[in-house]
């Protein structure tokens, strides 16, 4: 399996759909070679590179015929296998012109929430990185159905850094970074320079973009923000089209806000998977003397539950309430809710169930409630 050199830097940066196209809602070359140069500045000094693009759906839609951005999911996925082979095409001689190699990553939500895909995600991108390509990673529109989107790919790109172990993620918009109010409305907002906590103050002052191209606001900016913090990952949000954004993000020098998390959650792989990607797919309620404080500590025993909900078989992932039914936890299980019901029904003995319900190292507790975790 590949893995992380942490001898270099690797940097993953999202690009917005109005910062790649023309007013019209064509892909801007202009825009594309400004940012090709800084991404090939970066490599030449050493950095690996990730970037996670939008665009597809912006650069196919005039092609497909359609005059306006389409609504309905069909004419979307159509615009978007139009617009895919164009933004790549693009990318590619771009690259080349450089000396470096593109390639294209297609994912989908299902992709990160089963464990194996997750895995082989991780495996194929570590590769690439390691031999000095450039991953374009963009969700997967022409098959992908609403329920099953990641929502955005501010929210993507935030997974994907802590996929792959990333030093730094580099969000760039149409705003040059996070204020203490709408700038749009009030003249005298402030540009917060620094972060170190998503606090309520902080998520009632995002508002949407002013872009009727992309589909991210700055809510969606902050969601991402707050996996890529307690992934361990450093984040700049900054505006797209400044010269040189990407060199002085990466110096710490560029306008725009940053975020670096005070208190680090030091998730490893399979907890990340497990608190971002997973989807738990039933629940169990802790009985009213069950001591919380030791979850996370020991590994949960079936003794310990009161009630089983929903269905779930062996190895899916489940929440875990405590006995006023507020979450405590996720965790990969050993027993399917029919044997778990069955051991509460009989009342079996430890002996005759003798694994734990969630091991100790398959378990995320006490996850704070400004974490946008699975669904």
């Amino acid at each position: 399996m590949a893995t992380a050199d942490k001898n270099r830097k690797r940097i993953v940066i999202k690009i917005g759909s109005s910062s790649l196209t023309s007013l019209h809602g064509e892909i801007s070359r202009r825009k594309l070679e400004r940012l090709v140069d800084e991404v090939a500045e970066l490599k030449d000094n050493g950095y690996e590179v990730l970037l996670v693009s939008s665009g597809a759906v912006a650069a196919g839609y005039r092609k497909l015929g359609c005059l306006e951005r389409p609504t309905t999911l069909p004419e979307k996925q159509a615009a978007a296998s139009i617009g895919q082979g164009l933004l790549m095409e693009a990318y590619s001689e771009l690259f080349l012109s450089h000396g470096y190699v593109a390639s294209q990553i297609l994912i989908t939500r299902s992709d990160f929430s089963d464990e194996i895909r997750y895995n082989n995600a991780r495996n194929t991108a570590n590769v690439l990185l390691e031999r000095g390509i450039v991953p374009i990673v963009n969700e997967n529109d022409t098959v992908t159905v609403n329920r099953l989107k990641f929502g955005d790919n501010d929210t993507l790109s935030a997974k994907v850094a802590g996929l792959i172990c990333a030093d730094m993620l580099i969000i760039l918009s149409d705003i040059d970074g996070l204020y203490d109010s709408d700038p749009r409305e009030n003249k005298d907002a402030k540009l917060l320079e620094k972060v170190e906590e998503i606090t309520p103050s902080i998520e009632k002052a995002a508002g949407d973009s002013g872009s009727s191209v992309g589909t991210g606001g700055m809510k969606s900016k902050i969601d991402a923000v707050k996996i890529a913090m307690a992934s361990g990952v450093p984040t700049f949000l900054g505006k797209a089209g400044v010269p040189n954004i990407l060199v002085d993000a990466v110096k710490r020098k560029a306008k725009g806000t940053y975020f670096d998390s005070k208190t680090k959650l030091n998730l490893d792989q399979k907890r990340q998977w497990i608190l971002f990607n997973s989807g738990p797919e039933g629940e169990v309620i802790l009985k009213k003397d069950a001591d919380l404080s030791q979850l996370g500590k020991k590994s949960l025993l079936p003794s310990k539950i009161d009630r089983v909900i929903g269905t779930f078989k062996v190895g899916s992932v489940i929440k875990i309430l405590d006995y006023e039914q507020k979450p405590v936890g996720l965790g990969v299980v050993n027993y399917s809710s029919t044997e778990l019901v069955q051991w509460k029904k009989e009342e079996l003995t430890m002996e005759e169930y003798p694994k734990e319900v969630v091991y100790n190292e398959d378990l995320v507790c006490h996850i704070e409630k400004s974490i946008p975790v699975s669904v």
